[in-house]
């Protein structure tokens, strides 16, 4: 049971960080990106190619894969999603649903469909926690993931420029009356949210394997996690995470593994007519 429990916390420490950086986009923009998962699949074949290439270990190469997904993320929102903030709800869902396809169709157009591997990353091997056994890939990216996320709460409840984050989510138009640049904070959410699923990417590409539509799954269980979490909310999201894989794994040994998800999205009906607003939300 030790090995079921622990396996289900540390995956559900990588689904935080995912979660995090849709939870931030969502919560300062009030608008879902359905592509966030797609990015983190295209990091984890940047991650693959620096192995591959360059001989760049996932874990040196996680710097800059967040450095570079920041700025990929500033250069999205300027290019494509400025251009529909503010617009109707089906504009910006079909914009983010177009990367979607775009990202997915690129991917297959330069590494096809077949499913690679960074082989014989330092994190190879595995470790024992308590009585559990897991890969060092996994318990990395778990303690990396709950670091990163410490990161950015502590970024945006502790810094002037988490403050304008938080201050742009709480009223868009008021927010230029005290000196905020609202495009530059749109701008830095998209940054943070790419720079932290970049992570996530980079992080999974230690143990996981890699192909064009590995972020679908990813993608569904992050939108379930920040809206459990409570829109916006860094420590919701988390923590909703670890739940989520809690049930995960709980579910696939005592029904069946092919219903965990099943267990998982029922909880978050249930959650949605017991609390709308989630954990940490403050209004349904």
């Amino acid at each position: 049971m030790e090995q079921i429990l622990i396996s289900g916390v540390f995956a559900g420490m990588v689904y935080g960080l995912i979660s995090i950086g849709l939870s931030i986009i969502w919560g300062v923009m009030d608008m879902v990106n359905f592509a966030h998962s797609d990015f983190m699949m295209m990091a984890m074949y940047f991650t693959y190619l620096l192995f591959a290439n360059v001989g760049l270990d996932p874990l040196f190469s996680l710097p800059l894969v967040m450095l570079a997904f920041f700025a990929i993320g500033a250069i999205v929102y300027v290019v494509v999603i400025r251009n529909v903030v503010g617009g109707e709800l089906v504009q910006q869902t079909l914009c983010t649903f177009g990367m979607v396809v775009f990202l997915q169709s690129l991917a297959q157009f330069l590494w096809t469909g077949n499913f690679r591997l960074v082989t014989n990353p330092i994190s190879s091997g595995s470790v024992q926690i308590l009585s559990a056994s897991l890969s060092k890939g996994q318990v990395v990216a778990g303690f990396s993931s709950i670091f990163l996320a410490a990161l950015v709460w502590w970024i945006i409840n502790r810094t002037r420029t988490g403050w304008a984050l938080m201050a742009t989510a709480q009223n868009r138009i008021s927010a230029p009356l005290m000196g905020i640049n609202v495009n530059k904070m749109f701008a830095l959410a998209w940054g943070i949210g790419l720079a932290t699923v970049g992570a996530a990417g980079a992080l999974l590409a230690n143990f996981y394997y890699i192909y064009p539509q590995v972020g679908a799954t990813f993608q569904l269980l992050a939108l379930v996690a920040v809206s459990m979490g409570g829109f916006g909310s860094v420590l919701g999201a988390m923590l909703a995470s670890i739940f989520i894989g809690l049930i995960e794994a709980l579910s696939g040994y005592f029904i069946e593994p092919a219903f965990k998800y099943v267990v998982v999205f029922a909880l978050y009906l249930v959650m949605v007519f017991v609390r709308p607003q989630g954990f940490f939300g403050t209004h349904s």
